[in-house]
Parts: C-alpha cells; structure tokens; sequence
C-alpha cells in the first residue's frame, strides 16, 4: 500500500479546515486536486475516508484512524532524512525555499553566498511564492522552508507541524516625496512624525485582505483614521517609486529601503509599527544540519 506524502498532508488539512475550499486555499490547489488527493487514498487503503455532511465534509471512522497515523507517518519521514543527514558530517542536501520579491531581491543573494563558502554540499533551489502563502507551501510540502513577513496586528496563522523562526524584526517609518511632506508641519517641529498626522494623505498600501494591508490598517485605525487608500500596490519597489513619483506616502522599513531610495525621505514615526522577518519550516526539518545552515545564513543576510 502506497500512502504519498502530499495526499496525506492533504488528508490533515482537511481535518483541520473542514471543506474542500477551505483545504484547498490552505494548501494552494484547486477544490478538485484536493478531492482528487482523498479519492486517490481511498481507493490505496480500500476505505471510504470522509463523507458530505452538508457544506462540509466528516472523516469516517477509517479517516481518522488514517489521519493519526498521518501525523506520525510523515514526522517518521522527516526524522529519518534528519538522522541520515546528522550521521554524514558535513551537511550536502537538495533544499527547496520559498521566495517572495524582496526576498529574492535582498535576502537571498547574500545568504546563498555565505552558504555556498561554508556548506558547498548544500543545494538550494529557490521558488517565488506569495509571501502570504509562506506558511501553506511548506504545510503542503512543495518547500522544505519558506520566507514571510509576521505582523503583530495581522498574525500568521500557527500550526505544531510548522515553526516560524524569526530573523529579524523591523520598525517602520513612513517614505514621503523628497522634499516638502505632503502634511502641514508645525513651525519649529522636528523629529519623528505622529502616524495620526497623516490622516489626510494619498496613502499607496497593499490590499486589504493581505496580512500586511490589514496590519497597516490596523495601526492607522489605532491612531484614530482610516487610511486614505488611492493606490492598492502590492509590490515594494513599485510602490515606493509611486511615492517618489509624489503620489502618495506608503510604509517603509531600512530592508525596503535597499530595494530603492530615490525620490524618497524615511521620516521615522513615534506610534511603533513593527513586522517580523520569518522562515516557516517544518518541525522536524529544522533539526536538519543544512536547514539549520540555511537558516543562520539567511539570518545574517537580514542583520543591518
């Protein structure tokens, strides 16, 4: 009996989410490959596995019996690579990683050049994923680790089979045109900027249902507005060549900063904004000798 690894990590989201929409968003597939993922175990163990029960669907009794030994079955999996990986000595590995556009752009190349000096074993092979998506790649098993972004206002969801390990924590300011900034400054006032004297800007954000649009929104409500959104940009450098365009102000932190820095002023805000740099890796992979590896090069690619 053949019981695939990613049939049944789909198995244990569909325990855990309940329909086959909200699995398959978990996951990143479509409803059908999801159905199709269960259809396939069912006809390997000879069992009917889950059953409609309205809009959801219910785990028999053979479902879940399959999905306990699931969570075991693929932590035995990931134990096993780990034990054979401690016991060569020097890490050599094939990793896959999870990118997003900054990440790609800032972290990544800084971190596979200190990795390749030290550990020239390890292999690493990067994919772009959506960056709110992070979490979901390496649940459904398509990335070993995967890097995101964390915000206290607008937290990633969190799963025992999978570790956020944070690499470095950010404060935002505000990138504002260059020159005079578009809010009228009190004559003699300098420094830092309160967030509530912004409530009258052209604001470019991303939208509202990504984690970072609700955290950015979240803090502008807490300071008394809500933020005048003319622009909806997802991508950083796009949205702060807007903002160097005079088009609106937009959140800025120093790694966003690396990405461009023309036409634009930092001001620094007195309400503290903060987000978390972050690799989603599963539990048992982290105790891998060339994930561990990865993840201390990555964090050093992140130290200002």
């Amino acid at each position: 009996m053949e019981l695939p690894g990613v049939q049944l990590r789909t198995l244990l989201e569909l325990t855990r989410s309940g329909t086959m929409t909200a699995a398959a968003a978990a996951l990143g597939y479509t409803p059908g490959a999801v159905s199709q993922h269960i259809a396939a175990l069912e006809r390997a163990t000879g069992s009917e596995l889950v059953r409609r029960a309205g809009r959801r669907v219910e785990l028999t009794d053979a479902g879940h019996t399959l999905a306990d030994h699931a969570e075991r079955i693929l932590a035995a999996q990931a134990e096993a690579v780990a034990a054979l990986e401690r016991g060569r000595g020097e890490p050599r590995a094939r990793l896959r990683l999870g990118v997003f556009g900054m990440a790609a752009a800032v972290l990544l190349p800084p971190a596979l050049r200190r990795l390749g000096a030290r550990h020239p074993g390890v292999r690493v092979e990067s994919r772009e994923v959506e960056v709110d998506q992070a979490y979901a790649e390496v649940c459904a098993g398509r990335v070993e680790l995967a890097l995101g972004l964390d915000y206290p206002d607008a937290p990633l969801v969190r799963d025992g089979a999978v570790e956020l390990v944070r690499l470095r924590s950010e404060r935002f300011s505000l990138a504002v045109p260059s020159g005079r900034p578009p809010w009228d400054v009190p004559e003699g006032r300098a420094g830092a900027l309160r967030l509530a004297e912004t409530a009258d800007c052209d604001w470019i954000l991303p939208a509202a249902g990504s984690y970072y649009g609700r955290a950015i929104r979240a803090v502008c409500r807490r300071a008394g507005f809500e933020p005048q959104v003319v622009h909806e940009v997802t991508d950083t450098a796009t949205s702060l060549a807007m903002v160097g365009a005079g088009l609106g102000v937009a959140p800025l932190t120093e790694l966003m900063l690396r990405l461009r820095s023309q036409g634009i002023t930092a001001v620094p805000l007195r309400d503290p904004v903060v987000r978390h740099i972050v690799v989603a890796v599963g539990s048992a992979a982290r105790r891998r000798p060339s994930v561990a590896a990865l993840i201390d090069a990555l964090r050093e690619g992140a130290t200002p």
